[in-house]
């Protein structure tokens, strides 16, 4: 009896679809056990791959409705919780010490409202439980010192290496804290590339399960770094619905894919106007975009953010919107994105090399 009753739960639990990476419990893994006693009570235990502290009571009760509608079931009894794991990197290149995954955020072009997307992305991962740091790549304008209300040079206790600065719970470093805010940043490519290595492998983060990249915008040298040298899990990109922005965040989106960085999924920001008076919302910048440029390339739209004078205000003022307004709508927006594309992330080939030692030969 306890045989069918199993695979009756697993066929219960293939029908139950996760909404934040679109696949089922049983062919996302996320089922680590069953277990039947013999008064028919069931036991289910599940760990997601992703930071979901919001969604795993609300899991947890689906689940629940969804057995009891198994013929014969006792008590039933779920358990949830999130394990994150390193996952594989380009070829050749292995994930940094004290970091799990790298994720890049990226635009085409300036001004769609990238740095102000990456902060929220990962305040949010931080909301939803992960161990969080934010490397600001933008060497020659570097914003996330303000939008985090940070000043003043990292700690180093060797000169050789440095502490994130931390706000918010989120560990982060760049080169805004290293020089004057005023300072012209007047560097050729090499010395860029120099300094973003310095400030990604000379900061000391501290377990970190996700460390988000701010690019700057563009395909440049920094964007050629990051493919070469720079072990990334994957990327996402920023748009914004406009004609011009679309076609310039498709040259982003192609760059990933030819350095074989995947593509997470793609962010539409500054998708609808919300009138700060009446609450009227207008498409200043067109409509759909994001959504075609998705489905042009096969990837995610992770979700769509308004142009709400309130997430600018709150990023200038140094506590950004998921800090700022946790429970408003936009806050909630940022979460459900952020949940979306570590859940993709998971999705994905594990990273082992960890777990394999180092053989050393020596002369004997």
């Amino acid at each position: 009896m306890a045989n069918i009753q199993k695979t009756a739960i697993q066929n219960c639990l293939k029908t139950l679809i996760d909404p934040n990476n679109g696949v089922d419990l049983v062919s996302g893994k996320a089922v680590k056990s069953i277990s039947i006693d013999d008064a028919d009570n069931v036991q289910v235990v599940l760990e997601l791959g992703y930071p979901a502290k919001s969604y795993l009571p609300i899991l947890k009760a689906c689940v629940e409705e969804a057995l009891k509608t198994v013929e014969g079931i006792g008590a039933i009894d779920v358990t949830v919780s999130v394990a994150i794991i390193s996952h594989a990197v380009q070829q050749a290149l292995t994930p940094l010490p004290n970091v799990k995954n790298i994720i890049a955020v990226a635009s085409g072009k300036g001004g769609v409202g990238k740095s102000t997307t990456a902060v929220n992305l990962a305040l949010a991962l931080a909301a939803e439980g992960a161990n969080v740091g934010l490397l600001d790549a933008d060497i020659y304008g570097p914003s996330i010192p303000t939008m985090l209300g940070l000043s003043g040079a990292p700690v180093s206790h060797d000169n050789k290496t440095m502490l994130p600065k931390v706000a918010f719970g989120l560990q982060t470093n760049s080169i805004g804290f290293l020089v004057d805010q005023d300072q012209a940043m007047i560097w050729r490519g090499p010395m860029v590339t120099s300094a973003l290595q310095q400030l990604l492998k000379e900061t000391l983060w501290e377990d970190v399960d996700y460390l988000v990249i701010d690019l700057p915008p563009g395909t440049g040298d920094i964007q050629l770094t990051l493919a070469q040298q720079i072990p990334v899990s994957g990327a996402v990109v920023v748009t914004t619905p406009q004609d011009i922005a679309l076609i310039d965040a498709q040259r982003g989106l192609g760059m990933f894919e030819k350095v074989s960085i995947p593509v997470l999924g793609v962010i539409e920001n500054m998708s609808m106007h919300i009138c700060s008076h009446c609450g009227h919302a207008e498409a200043i910048f067109g409509e759909g975009g994001g959504a075609a440029m998705s489905a042009k390339n096969k990837v995610e739209l992770l979700g769509s953010l308004p142009l709400d004078m309130r997430i600018r205000q709150n990023a200038d003022s140094g506590r950004p919107t998921v800090v700022a307004d946790p429970d408003g709508k936009a806050a909630e927006i940022y979460r459900t994105i952020a949940r979306k594309m570590a859940a993709k992330l998971a999705l994905r080939t594990k990273d082992y090399s960890r777990k394999f030692p180092n053989i050393v030969i020596q002369n004997s």
